[in-house]
Order: structure tokens, then C-alpha cells, then sequence
């Protein structure tokens, strides 16, 4: 049995990535952050008998800002494959807070890769690492499509902090002779996928529009294009990175690439609705600096890790319509029931 460590095991990635690991046959370790609730509901559905004696996931309380404590979760569990999936990972977010998001994805990555180098040192094997990279190190594209040898131009202190992990990655690499991968990867969605992400926003917008929850929807930048594809396709490339002989950098991407406004088209068209009755531009969207467009080429991934994506952006857009209208059925219900929802309806924020 191998065993992985994640880190942000909580979110999106972390949980589909976890799913396939325990489904081959992986012992799972992940780290939460201590908070007042729970954050563990995209993980619940993974969670064996509770009386079993060893069961092939375990989480554990850390952060990435405490390089002391992942290094002693390191020495201890001696994985054989670590995943670093956590960060402050939304872009608008990081213009709020730039001096957390550097902490958290910067120098967190720092803390991590010293943890496992030390760890290699005690536990006397090779523990093969994979770093969460994005397309927003890309920025204002200076190519296109963006390949692994792309120049970087970062146009978010989010996407300066992925640049910062993803050169150190390759430092720790060429210094220390670690087997550490560089995952560039471009936007990946889901019916997991965080509530205040735009694609998720459109998605459970549409659905409470649909059911009479809510009238409007606000957003940025319609003319913004991206790279979407499925993050259950996309966590399966980065196991194989780590399956290969040698260490190498990958762009997992689908190779397609539409505006915000197309894929409101193609959940509004889903739900029989027209987008341009309901969408309305909200200034405080639009980012200080915009990135105009992201389409990846995966070429090297496909060749290399014989993977390919096998979600399109329109059924990956209607599988999303799909779970968030049943959740705005479950909202209508409680609604009609007599239930107050009105903390519910923050998807118009």
C-alpha cells in the first residue's frame, strides 16, 4: 500500500484527488485547518467505518504557514507521494489580501518542500512531490496557446505566489536531486468547485433563478476566456506525473477555449432561459489587472503521461447545472415549507 499526503484535501482537488487514490489502493493523509466548523463535507462521502482499526484515510490538524508542523506530519507518516493542493486560491481575493496569499501559497510552498526534503533525509527514501501550479502565472500572455516554455507574466499577487512555488519546486529539484513535479494547470471545475468561483456562481445562480430564488445575477469581465475543463480528469494527471521515471513540468489543459459570457450561454440555454434578462455587470468584479485570455497546450501531457481530458466544457457545464439545480429544488422546498433561505442567497455577491 503507498501512501499520499495532501495538503488542501478539503477543497475541490483534494477531494476528487483523494477519491482516486483510495480507489487505488492508497493510505490518504490530509491536513485541515483548525476552525470552528467543519470544512470537511466534500469529504464525507470517503469516510470508512469509524471502528475499523486502520482506515486508509486520516486528517490531520496543520497549515502551511507552520513549516514545524508539517515537517513533524512528514517524519511521522513517511508518505510516499505528496500532493501540495492548498492555497488562497482566489484571484480576486488575493488583490484583498496579497500579504496572506503569499504566506499561504509562496511561502507555504517553501515550508513543504523543506519538510520533505527533511523527511527524506530521516526516513531514508525518495518521497515524490507534486506543486499546484496555475495558469495564472501566465497572465498577460506572451504566446498563445501557453506551453511549458511560455515566459511568465502574472497579472495577480496570486498568480506572482504560484510563480515564486512553481521556481522554487524546480530549485529543490536541481539543488536536491528530488523527484518534484510542476502541475500547470489550467481552470478546472466542478460541482465542487467553490461558490464564490464564477463558474460555480453562474451555475447556482441559474438554478435559483429558474425556481423563483433569485432575480439577478452580477458579474465582471463577460469578454474573459479560459481553458475549462473537469477537475476529476485533471487530479488523474497529476498521479501520473508522479507515476513517470524522472521529474518533469506539465500544462494539463483541454486546448479550448471560451468567453464567461458562453458559459453563462450554455447553463442559462440548459435551464431554457435567457442569460441577457438576468446577468447584470458589476464594476467591483472586474480585477485591478485583467487577464484577457488562457488556453493551454497539453501536448507534453499527452505524449508524455498518455492523458487526455474526457469532459468537454458543455457537458461539464450541464453536469453543473444539473447538482445546483437540484440544490435550489431542496432551497424551494424549505421556501415552501415556510423556512427563511435568505442566508442562503449570497450568489449575487
Amino acid at each position: 500500500m503507498k501512501t499520499a499526503f495532501i495538503t488542501g484535501i478539503t477543497g475541490q482537488d483534494g477531494s476528487y484527488l483523494t477519491e482516486q487514490l483510495l480507489a487505488k489502493g492508497y493510505e490518504v493523509h490530509g491536513v485541515v485547518r483548525r476552525a470552528s466548523t467543519f470544512n470537511t463535507d466534500r469529504l464525507e462521502h470517503l469516510y470508512q467505518d469509524p471502528h475499523q482499526p486502520n482506515p486508509p484515510l486520516k486528517l490531520h490538524y496543520g497549515d502551511l504557514t507552520d513549516g514545524s508542523r508539517l515537517a513533524g506530519l512528514i517524519r511521522s507518516i513517511q508518505p510516499d507521494e505528496v500532493y501540495n493542493l492548498g492555497a488562497q486560491s482566489h484571484v480576486r481575493v488575493s488583490f484583498d489580501q496579497p500579504i496572506d496569499t503569499a504566506n499561504i501559497v509562496a511561502l507555504g510552498t517553501s515550508n513543504l518542500l523543506e519538510a520533505v526534503r527533511d523527511g527524506q533525509q530521516s526516513a531514508g527514501k525518495q518521497i515524490r512531490y507534486y506543486q499546484a501550479c496555475s495558469s495564472e502565472m501566465f497572465g498577460k500572455v506572451q504566446e498563445v496557446p501557453q506551453t511549458e516554455r511560455t515566459p511568465f507574466y502574472p497579472r495577480s499577487p496570486y498568480g506572482c505566489a504560484k510563480v515564486f512555488g512553481h521556481w522554487l519546486t524546480i530549485n529543490y529539484r536541481e539543488s536536491y536531486d528530488m523527484f518534484a513535479c510542476c502541475g500547470i494547470l489550467f481552470n478546472h471545475e466542478s460541482p465542487r468547485r467553490g461558490e464564490t468561483f464564477v463558474t460555480r456562481k453562474i451555475t447556482r445562480a441559474a438554478g435559483r433563478i429558474k425556481l423563483g430564488l433569485q432575480e439577478k445575477l452580477y458579474l465582471g469581465n463577460l469578454d474573459a476566456q479560459r481553458d475549462w475543463g473537469f477537475a476529476g480528469d485533471y487530479v488523474d494527471a497529476m498521479w501520473r506525473m508522479l507515476q513517470q521515471d524522472e521529474p518533469d513540468n506539465y500544462v494539463v489543459a483541454t486546448g479550448k477555449m471560451i468567453p464567461v459570457r458562453r458559459f453563462c450561454e450554455l447553463v442559462f440555454e440548459f435551464h431554457g432561459l435567457d442569460p441577457e434578462q438576468y446577468i447584470e455587470i458589476d464594476p467591483r468584479y472586474f480585477r485591478p489587472t485583467e487577464v484577457d485570455e488562457l488556453l493551454g497546450d497539453p501536448t507534453l501531457a499527452k505524449q508524455k503521461l498518455g492523458w487526455e481530458p474526457t469532459t468537454t466544457v458543455e457537458q461539464l457545464a450541464v453536469m453543473m447545472a444539473e447538482h445546483d439545480l437540484e440544490l435550489a429544488k431542496q432551497e424551494r422546498t424549505l421556501v415552501d415549507a415556510g423556512h427563511d433561505v435568505s442566508s442562503l442567497n449570497r450568489h449575487d455577491q
